[in-house]
C-alpha cells in the first residue's frame, strides 16, 4: 500500500465530503471537528492549519500532536476491509478516521464513536 493516492491527497480536499456525509444525516461540522481532534490530538486552530495549508494525509497522521491510544479500539468493515486488520499504519489511521465518521452519519451516539468508557 506504499504511495497509495490518498496519502498524497490533501486533507483539506477531503473534508468537505466528511462534513456533507454528517450533515446529510443531521450531523454537524462541529461534531466532525471533534472527532478528528479525538483522534488526532490537533487543537481547533492546528486541525484548521492543516485543512487550509493543503497538508497531506501521510503528513497529517504523522505529525499528529497525539494519536488517541484508544482508537485501537474502533473495529468493523469499512470499504469492504476490516480496519483492525488493516497492516499498514497509514492506511489504518484513514481508514479509523473513516469509520468514526461513517458512525457519525449513522447516527451513532458521540461518547460511543469517541469510546468514552
Amino acid at each position: 500500500m506504499a504511495g497509495h493516492k490518498i496519502y498524497a491527497m490533501s486533507v483539506g480536499s477531503v473534508y468537505p465530503h466528511y462534513i456533507t456525509k454528517a450533515e446529510r444525516k443531521g450531523r454537524t461540522k462541529d461534531e466532525v471537528d471533534q472527532i478528528i481532534r479525538w483522534l488526532t490530538g490537533y487543537s481547533q486552530q492546528e486541525l484548521d492549519a492543516r485543512l487550509s495549508d493543503g497538508t497531506d494525509f501521510e503528513t497529517f497522521f504523522a505529525q499528529a500532536p497525539a494519536m488517541n491510544p484508544s482508537r485501537t479500539l474502533i473495529t468493523g468493515v469499512i470499504c469492504g476491509v476490516r480496519v483492525e486488520e488493516i497492516e499498514e499504519p497509514t492506511m489504518r489511521e484513514i481508514r479509523y478516521l473513516d469509520k468514526l465518521i461513517d458512525e457519525l452519519a449513522r447516527g451513532k451516539a458521540m461518547e460511543k464513536i469517541l469510546r468514552t468508557p
